[in-house]
C-alpha cells in the first residue's frame, strides 16, 4: 500500500523522550501533518495519560488514546503490576531491569502502524533509544529496524518508523528540546518510576532525567514550581 510521506503519527507516552519527538516531527513534517497516539495499557501510574492529552493539546494536534489491557493480566513488572516495586538491580536471571514490560514497544508500534495504515499515514515516530535505554532490548537500533521490516511485509505497507533519539544521550535529548523550543513542554510531562508529582527524584527514570539536564546545563522546567 502507497502511505502518504507527509504524515506522521507520534507514540505519545507524556515522557520527555516522546514529548521531544512530537516537536521533532511538528518542525520534519509540519504541525498539520502531525498527529498523536497514546496507549492506556494498565499502567500505574495514570498521570501519564494526562499529561500526554495536555502535551498534545498544547503542542495543537490531534491526539487518540487506545485501550490494550493485555499487559495488566501479565503482571510481573513494577509498571502494571502494584505488588511489584521499582529497583534498581537488573533481574539475575535476565539481566533486565524489573521495569521493563516484556514486548511493550513492538506491541505499541505494531498498534500504530495498523492506525496509521487505515489514516493512510506513512511514518511513525517514537523516542526509544538505545544509548540511555534503561537496558530494555526494545528499544534497539536492531530491534526497531526489523519491526519495520516486518510491519512493510505484514501489511503490504511502507511505513517508516523514526526513531530520533536512537543514538542521542539524555544531555543531547535535553539539547534537542531546547533547539526545537520544546522545553516549555516539559513542564508538561511525566517521568517519574513512581508517579509522584513533583517527580520522587530517586527512581531510576528521575534520576536519569535530572542527570540529562544537569550535563546540559539547563533547568527542568517541570521542577521550576516543585
Amino acid at each position: 500500500m502507497s502511505m502518504k510521506q507527509d504524515k506522521a503519527l507520534v507514540l505519545l507516552s507524556g515522557g520527555q523522550d516522546s514529548t521531544t519527538c512530537l516537536h521533532w516531527a511538528i518542525d520534519r513534517f509540519g504541525r498539520e501533518n502531525v498527529s498523536a497516539i497514546s496507549f492506556d495499557y494498565g499502567q500505574r501510574h495514570r498521570v501519564e495519560l494526562e499529561c500526554a492529552q495536555a502535551i498534545a493539546a498544547a503542542a495543537g494536534v490531534p491526539q487518540v488514546c487506545l485501550p490494550i489491557d493485555t499487559f495488566a493480566a501479565f503482571g510481573g513488572n513494577a509498571l502494571t503490576d502494584a505488588a511489584v516495586e521499582v529497583r534498581d538491580e537488573l533481574n539475575a536471571e535476565t539481566g533486565l531491569p524489573n521495569t521493563f514490560v516484556p514486548g511493550r514497544n513492538l506491541i505499541f508500534l505494531t498498534y500504530a502502524a495498523a492506525y496509521a495504515y487505515s489514516r493512510d499515514t506513512g511514518h511513525l515516530v517514537t523516542g526509544v533509544a538505545q544509548t540511555d535505554y534503561s537496558g530494555y532490548p526494545d528499544c534497539r537500533e536492531a530491534t526497531i529496524k526489523a519491526l519495520q521490516e516486518s510491519i512493510n511485509l505484514g501489511m503490504e505497507s511502507n511505513v517508516e518508523i523514526h526513531t530520533p533519539l536512537m543514538h542521542l544521550s539524555k544531555r543531547e535529548t535535553v539539547e534537542l528540546a531546547r533547539d526545537l523550543d520544546a522545553l516549555d513542554a516539559m513542564a508538561l510531562t511525566h517521568t517519574c518510576y513512581n508517579g509522584e508529582k513533583p517527580p520522587c527524584g530517586e527512581c531510576p527514570a528521575c534520576l536519569l532525567r535530572a542527570k540529562g539536564f544537569v550535563e546540559a546545563g539547563i533547568a527542568d522546567p517541570l521542577l521550576a514550581d516543585a
